[in-house]
């Protein structure tokens, strides 16, 4: 059989998970894993992992790519789960999707009078159907990062961001006013793997599982 592989990220998911693979008794190749290197090997020679961009986690596991994948639930949201299983929750990554913007404009402002926003936000699906639901139009400019300078230069009056802390927003004279979704990492799955490596995927979905939990 063919071995299983997982698609990461890098940064904080990734960080995050790699304690969870330990425990789960995958390591990976450490001196791949500060290289270069994008397929690495683990000390399971029935386990691999790629390493790719956040947002194509989703991409590599619905077309196969990928058996298994460890993806925000913030791009799982704007990716709209098409042709993936949710598994499990592994409670890493947490943070909040949060709707963001200057103090001075929230000293007056009352989120129930909202009718037209513009916003901008690297998360246009998600936002445009979370405002929708409340009836409000929205006009979406897409950024890709710097995402709270955009209502400093007049870009747009809110952002729609990932908050973590909250010091980045503070730092920026921003302020949080509606709390749209909590977000952690999940571990996803491709369908087909899913029959056709069934066992192994359960086996480390169970793995997984039990190493968040502690």
């Amino acid at each position: 059989m063919q071995p299983l592989t997982i698609a990461l990220s890098k940064g904080r998911i990734l960080e995050e998970t790699l304690p969870l693979l330990v425990r789960a008794g995958i390591e990976p190749e450490r001196s791949q894993l500060d290289s270069r290197r994008l397929i690495i090997d683990t000390s399971r020679p029935d386990v691999k992992l790629v390493i790719i961009r956040a947002a194509d986690v989703p991409t590599y596991v619905k077309y196969g790519a990928a058996d298994l994948g460890v993806a925000g639930k913030d791009v799982l949201m704007e990716y709209g789960g098409d042709g993936l299983y949710e598994l499990l929750d592994l409670k890493i990554a947490v943070c909040r999707l949060m709707v963001a913007e200057p103090a001075g404009l929230a000293e007056r402002d009352d989120p129930r009078d909202w009718t037209r926003l513009r916003i901008a936000t690297k998360y246009p699906m998600t936002t445009r159907r979370h405002f929708a639901d409340k009836g409000i139009q929205t006009d979406i400019i897409k950024l890709y990062g710097s995402m709270e300078l955009a209502p400093l230069v007049g870009l747009c009056d809110r952002i729609v961001d990932l908050v973590g802390t909250g010091k980045t927003l503070k730092a920026n004279g921003l302020v949080e006013v509606e709390h749209i979704a909590d977000i952690s990492a999940w571990l996803v799955a491709n369908r087909a793997s899913m029959k056709m490596k069934h066992a192994p995927l359960k086996d480390m979905a169970q793995r997984l599982g039990s190493a968040a939990q502690g």
